[in-house]
């Protein structure tokens, strides 16, 4: 190989390097406009009526319907055209991406864990702790509820199938036919 292609190599090394650089530039950029985003506009959205536990309660219904959203669009985007299974996927992470944007925004308005109070934008934002104990509490109670409607609507589901079944062997029709 020669002389060209050796520096062309070495030119794509250092193209890459720069497009690795760049792009972990901005997702430290990102995360910090987020964490001051979130920080700037906590002290009005707390501030909402009915207070920083009535947003906490909006922001776990808003997580639960999220997460509750990506697992449906999950189990359709097996079947059907690449169209609609691109549809279902763009829906399934339009729905998660929501449910994870407002928890982390909640994460985000709390202060840091390294953050000395003196310093500015680092000092509590009264509400926010409660914001986020009511958004992890409405989730998980929301969560648990349909996980036992879901369990007790599969039970009557099973009912159903067990009484059926029972009615088919008295008349000789269910699976007991075969053994005989």
């Amino acid at each position: 190989m020669g002389e060209r292609g050796r520096a062309f190599r070495t030119w794509e090394g250092f193209a890459l390097a720069g497009v690795v650089i760049a792009l972990g530039a901005g997702v430290v950029m990102a995360l910090g406009l987020w964490k001051w985003f979130a920080r700037a506009t906590a002290p009005v959205v707390v501030d909402w009526p009915g207070g920083s536990w009535a947003f906490g309660v909006a922001a776990g219904v808003i997580v639960t319907l999220g997460f509750v959203g990506a697992r449906w669009f999950s189990g359709l985007a097996s079947s059907g055209s690449r169209l609609r299974r691109a549809g279902h996927e763009l829906g399934m992470a339009l729905c998660a991406g929501t449910a994870f944007a407002v928890l982390m925004y909640l994460l985000a308005s709390l202060p840091g864990k390294n953050c000395p109070s003196c310093r500015d934008g680092c000092e509590y934002i009264p509400g926010t702790g409660s914001a986020l104990i009511a958004c992890l509490l409405t989730s998980a109670l929301l969560g648990w509820g349909g996980y036992r409607l879901q369990n007790a609507r599969a039970e009557e589901r099973r009912a159903r199938e067990r009484e059926r079944m029972r009615k088919l062997r008295k008349k000789g029709k269910g699976k007991s036919r075969t053994a005989r």
